[in-house]
């Protein structure tokens, strides 16, 4: 228990670290080719942070820990929502563009119905066991593929090239390192992380759905907590909710389609109220957008958003004792 509890630490943080180089190093190369930063913000660092559920997922779909699949996904949405944009709100009020209030926003949104949809025709059509099939996940994919394409065309329509001091560049060599060491760290924390939470959630009889919606869900989400409270104490608040949005439509449309992908994935029910949650949350926080001062989010609506997960998560944990 002590050994695998310490394992699953050393994963996660290997998991940290191999996202940050990961993302530096794919920096760097986007950058020695006169990339915008816009482009690396909405491409490799978006792809960088969800990097961690990715590779868990990956594994834990070829092991068909399905509730560490949905628990990771929905639980490090939720985590984002609520708890990172709870605590950046708190740091600084988050006023936004137009787009992400009216497009970027409401497009998270949509992927939740999709994904409630998709994991639940069955029970309402045919009454069969709930799946994501393969079918399902080539259909997130086009989704995804289809929201690369609305960045693009986003990034065509913006004319203003903003250079990036934070991003240096690097040496060719070690700009390969960075990447083959960051997916290297990716790789083994992902295995530490999926083979340690499962057996500690044998060994204390708690089951593999919590274990997903908290311990993994927030250890994998800690790469946006780092890029957004940094970027809300330098005032970017674009880059603090931008990183969460983009995330958390990443997980949906392509962490779920890559996993489902390796193996059809077994849907249990009752994530179906954390899905609620989350089509809750996103819900609240369009609305924020257009409350008190307009395509902003507030300290004291940060401060709802924090409150609501901390009382949510509490009562999960209350369910299993």
């Amino acid at each position: 228990m002590i050994l695998a509890s310490s394992l699953l630490v050393l994963g996660l943080i290997v998991l940290i670290f191999g996202a940050n180089y990961m993302v530096e190093g794919a920096s760097a190369l986007a950058k020695k080719f006169n990339i915008s930063n816009l482009a690396i913000g909405l491409t490799i660092v978006a792809f960088g942070t969800s990097a961690p559920e990715l590779v868990v997922n990956t594994f834990a779909a070829a092991d068909g820990y399905s509730d560490i699949v949905f628990g990771n996904v929905i639980g490090s949405n939720n985590f984002n929502l609520f708890i990172i944009l709870g605590i950046t709100g708190l740091i600084t009020p988050l006023a936004v563009q137009s787009s992400t209030a009216w497009k970027e926003i409401p497009i998270s949104l949509l992927a939740v119905i999709i994904l409630y949809m998709m994991v639940n025709d069955q029970v309402i059509f045919t009454e069969q066991p709930s799946i994501l099939s393969t079918l399902d996940g080539f259909l997130l994919l086009l989704c995804f593929l289809a929201f690369l394409f609305y960045v693009y065309k986003q990034l065509k329509s913006d004319e203003e090239v903003i250079e990036d001091d934070n991003v240096q560049l690097l040496s060719p060599l070690k700009t390969t390192l960075f990447i083959i060491g960051g997916l290297i760290g990716l790789v083994w924390g992902g295995q530490l992380v999926v083979n340690n939470a499962i057996e500690i959630a044998e060994s204390m009889g708690i089951s593999q759905k919590i274990i997903g919606l908290t311990v993994v869900a927030a250890g994998t989400s800690l790469p946006e907590l780092a890029t957004s409270v940094v970027a809300a104490a330098k005032k970017n608040a674009d880059i603090a909710v931008g990183n969460i949005i983009g995330s958390n439509i990443f997980n949906i449309f392509l962490i779920l389609s890559a996993a489902s992908l390796i193996k059809p994935i077994d849907f249990n029910l009752n994530f179906n109220q954390d899905l609620y949650i989350l089509a809750g949350g996103t819900i609240f926080l369009l609305l924020a957008m257009f409350t008190g001062k307009r395509k902003r989010l507030d300290r004291w609506e940060a401060l709802i958003l924090l409150l609501a997960y901390l009382g949510y998560t509490t009562y999960l944990v209350m369910q299993e004792l």
